[in-house]
């Protein structure tokens, strides 16, 4: 297994995942669920599609540099951990 499919697969799964917690929030509405309640797992979903987008960012950023040295690699990581602390998200698994 490549690396770029292992990535596409966690990828998938969080999609998956985060596919599940909507459905979950929309019983939680049809159940008549509080609104704080509603709203924290709100939250919790838009938490996991920006993870969800790191990662593919992260990925990208990998993927487009991969035929860079270590050092250049070094500096790929370090400019996903600038891009994941300006848009409030969070990178890697």
């Amino acid at each position: 297994m490549t690396e770029e499919e292992i990535s596409k697969g966690a990828v998938i799964r969080r999609l998956k995942k985060i596919e599940g917690q909507t459905r979950g929030v929309q019983k939680m509405i049809e159940d008549g669920r509080d609104s704080e309640s509603i709203l924290t797992q709100l939250a919790a979903v838009r938490s996991a599609i920006e993870s969800a987008g790191a990662l593919v960012l992260n990925n990208y950023l990998k993927f487009c540099f991969a035929k860079t040295s270590e050092k250049k690699l070094s500096d790929i990581d370090s400019l996903a951990r600038a891009l994941a602390i300006w848009g409030r998200v969070h990178i890697g698994e």
